[in-house]
């Protein structure tokens, strides 16, 4: 088995696997199975020696994927069979996917589940015919053996070739419907958003909070749908939801109790026990959430979980050069959750008998322990409550508490690391720089601008090549076209950016991706963005992604984002374009509302009639009162224009400063809706009064 000479070593076998930047894709570069990255030589291979392509797809912080791994890609014998019998591609899913996209629909279709890893064999041409997902080395688990699995499909590819043909004919032609949408023959109203409400409510867990049983993921996006919901209806039951969620998640296993930030999900419906990996755009949506629940509520305790969260991006997660890294992994020294359980003894040994006692009572933490002999750190009673059990006051146990848990984070730095994917991925990085931009503002945390504006800069310098974007950055090499969610994320973030800042370049650079954007992904026939720009290679299908999944789906920011810039930009072209796809996502919508959370955020954008604050004023305290006076306030359908210079610049990207130059007399705010103004005001009192009316949210309907 042969390679490039890129960073062969003395290992027995080195696979075409090792010229990748991808650290997935790099931990099988030594397997014994002949891997190929996706690309012309391998499909080149597979139809010149007419073999079918068994394609693997995972990523870094899949547990099992590296358990099948270890099981069958390591084990020289399975090796064999699949090196004589098929042509190998590996693919990491967060670089591509494009491909985990279309075979995911596929292996969803014929088992009717998915998941990762995923193990799909193709015809040459890279049609599917059979696929799944983990399979055992051997018969278990109700599972049939990965041997048996190669030999039944080689052998039915070489011996019944038109039952495969047939079978891969019938897929293709299952997959070229998938993401085919006809635009909505009912006007978009309000109704649509109600009967989400309700349809979501119905599924609500009201005593640990979230949806539906275990396992439960964090249900960002269906929350943040939840407060815009709270803001236009009043319904405080939706204000409830997000509350109980969020402290619920908070509180359980799921929040790295010491660290800060988020797992992925909980094995359990309480947020005791979560699968221990910690992916960006989770703790990005999440950071986001906890931001916006702290502008409605003002609890402290949301403040606290957001700036955790994000100073554990800052801590674990940023590059020197400013990019975000995509994840950690579940496991550490073989073990999954390792770094993150502590015994009872261990934690007494460290911090004392009385204080180490009290940290375990708060944190439930037991000799038996909850997970595998061990313990996860989770709250179930309140400060309040312990204190009074213990004759202490809440003021003297928190500081125990506060004092055990950097004892023991400090302590647990000393201990063998999760690994860390380090490539920078561009969508995940825009959902980011979001979050860092509205909290520069919101917490009034200069450092948190200082790390949104490097990342910005950094993802504009560093991954556009040729006019278009690029996907992802890893040891100094950025590559792959980007993907339509790629675009969307970063102009979201951009516009993010422009709002916390008032710097003109973000905003221009948010025009500039939107255009591309537009000429590289939209539908001109049937409307709405394609996954994949003109210049992608051709694939097999070439699909549309409206349901939100873990991250937003493409098309959900895109029409978030269009409806944003055109506010700020006066283009009406953007505001119709958007509209376009929220009619053809509206049907959807109706039908499975849970699977739109973020999409039914823009629709609430659409619906409503967004504020326009516009703040005109030379830097000083006065602006920064104006300033502060918005960003303290909860209003989800609103664009901030700011200029604190050159106002004749400002107004020609952003027209809304039109007949507004204040800068050479006092601060002023200007607030406008649905082309009406109110006064403009100069002190922040006034300004409160006049945002009140879009921050205290209408009477309950009789409906």
């Amino acid at each position: 088995m042969t390679a490039g000479n890129k960073r062969v070593t003395e290992h027995k076998h080195t696979n075409n696997l090792i010229n990748e930047t991808s650290p997935y894709l790099l931990q099988h570069a030594h397997n014994p199975v002949d891997w190929y990255p996706w690309g012309e030589k391998a499909l080149n291979r597979a139809r010149a020696e007419n073999k079918p392509i068994l394609l693997s797809i995972g990523y870094s912080a899949c547990h099992w994927c590296h358990v099948m791994e270890h099981e069958s890609f390591e084990n020289e014998d399975i090796a064999r069979l699949m090196n004589e019998n098929f042509i190998n591609i590996k693919v990491d899913r967060e670089e591509r996917p494009d491909l985990d996209q279309i075979y995911m629909n596929a292996v969803q279709m014929m088992t009717g589940q998915g998941g990762w890893p995923m193990t799909m064999f193709l015809t040459p041409e890279g049609v599917p015919f059979y696929g799944g997902t983990y399979f055992p080395p051997h018969d278990r688990y109700n599972l049939p053996g990965f041997p048996r699995i190669l030999a039944s499909v080689a052998e039915a590819f070489r011996s019944q070739p038109d039952q495969v043909a047939s079978t891969a004919t019938a897929m293709l032609g299952e997959l070229r419907r998938v993401g085919i949408a006809e635009q909505s023959r009912e006007v978009l109203t309000t109704d649509v958003l109600d009967g989400a409400l309700r349809r979501i409510s119905a599924n609500y867990d009201r005593t640990n909070g979230g949806f539906g049983g275990a396992p439960k993921f964090p249900p960002a996006m269906n929350l943040e749908f939840l407060l815009h919901s709270y803001h236009r209806t009043a319904s405080t039951e939706a204000l409830e939801m997000v509350e109980h969620t969020a402290r619920k998640m908070s509180e359980g296993g799921m929040y790295d109790q010491l660290g800060g930030g988020f797992h992925r999900y909980s094995v359990d419906a309480k947020w005791w026990v979560p699968h221990f990996e910690k992916m960006l755009y989770d703790n990005a949506l999440l950071s986001r959430l906890y931001l916006h629940l702290y502008q409605a509520t003002k609890n402290p305790a949301a403040r606290r979980i957001a700036e955790e969260t994000l100073d554990y991006v800052v801590r674990e997660m940023t590059d020197a050069v400013g990019g975000f890294y995509s994840s950690q992994d579940a496991d550490s020294e073989g073990e999954e959750g390792k770094f993150f359980v502590w015994s009872r003894r261990e934690i007494l040994e460290t911090l004392g008998d009385r204080e180490g006692g009290l940290f375990c009572q708060y944190f439930d933490v037991t000799e038996g322990g909850n997970f595998e002999g061990e313990n996860i750190l989770h709250i179930t009673s309140s400060i309040a409550d312990v204190a009074v059990q213990n004759k202490l006051s809440a003021e003297e146990l928190q500081v125990i508490i506060d004092n055990g848990r950097r004892t023991l984070f400090a302590l647990r730095e000393l201990r063998i690391k999760p690994g860390r994917d380090e490539k920078v991925l561009t969508a995940w990085n825009g959902l980011m720089l979001s979050s860092f931009a509205e909290a520069s503002a919101i917490l009034e945390r200069p450092d948190y601008r200082k790390f949104a504006e490097a990342n910005a800069r950094f993802l504009l310098s560093h991954l556009q090549k040729d006019g278009l974007l690029l996907r992802t950055y890893k040891d100094g090499e950025a590559k792959l076209n980007a993907y339509l969610e790629d675009y969307a994320g970063l102009v979201d973030g951009l516009i993010s950016l422009y709002e916390a800042t008032g710097e003109l370049t973000w905003i221009e650079s948010a025009v500039a991706l939107a255009d591309k954007m537009i000429e590289q992904f939209w539908d001109d026939s049937e409307g709405g963005f394609f996954f994949t720009g003109k210049s992608h290679e051709k694939l097999i299908v070439r699909s549309k992604e409206f349901m939100d999944n873990a991250t937003p789906s493409g098309n959900s920011i895109a029409t978030l984002s269009l409806l944003r810039l055109g506010l700020l930009t006066a283009n009406v072209d953007y505001r119709r374009r958007a509209t376009a796809v929220l009619r053809l996502m509206a049907d959807q919508i109706r039908r499975y509302p849970s699977a739109f959370g973020f999409a039914l955020s823009a629709l609430d954008f659409y619906l409503g009639t967004p504020l326009e604050v516009v703040i005109v004023g030379s830097p000083g305290p006065r602006l920064d009162e104006l300033l502060r006076t918005v960003w303290r306030t909860y209003l989800p359908n609103r664009v901030i224009a700011t200029c604190q210079n050159d106002h004749q610049k400002a107004s020609a990207v952003v027209p809304l400063f039109i007949g507004r130059d204040t800068l050479s007399t006092e601060a002023t705010a200007f607030v406008c809706q649905a082309s009406t103004c109110q006064r403009p005001v100069t002190s922040p009192g006034d300004l409160s009064n006049q945002l009140a009316p879009a921050n205290k949210p209408p009477a309950l309907s009789a409906s």
